[in-house]
């Protein structure tokens, strides 16, 4: 992971290597989930695009609306910058945010306090 023998590059590396894991999973379940069920409604109602009309797979590339594609990727950037920018602990991959970032919004237990117990617990 890190043929500079860096030890910032080899974290940041093993990091960014957790952080697309996690895209790809949400990818994954993006291509998965339209299969066997689709939202009701408009998907863009001054396009007049419902998300019945989206086919699966990447032909819905070419029927979400530019401005659909910016919202998207600005979602994911205030995300990326607000959520998911400090590790805790120094451990790779923990941003104390909580599954889908719900700990940061206060809706999640904080989790264990004590390290040994945490320890524990995940062992």
């Amino acid at each position: 992971l890190s043929a500079s023998g860096s030890n910032f590059d080899y974290k940041r590396r093993r990091e960014v290597e957790l952080k697309h894991g996690r895209v790809c999973m949400f990818a994954t379940m993006g291509y998965i989930v339209p299969e066997f069920t689709r939202l009701p409604g408009a998907l863009s109602p001054s396009y007049g695009v419902n998300f019945a009309d989206v086919p699966n797979g990447l032909g819905a590339l070419s029927k979400v609306p530019a401005l659909g594609w910016c919202q998207i990727v600005a979602f994911a950037g205030l995300v990326e910058l607000n959520i998911y920018n400090e590790q805790i602990n120094g451990e790779p991959g923990n941003y104390g945010a909580g599954f889908l970032g719900i700990r940061s919004i206060g809706l999640m237990s904080p989790g264990f306090k004590d390290p040994e117990t945490r320890k524990k617990k995940l062992n």
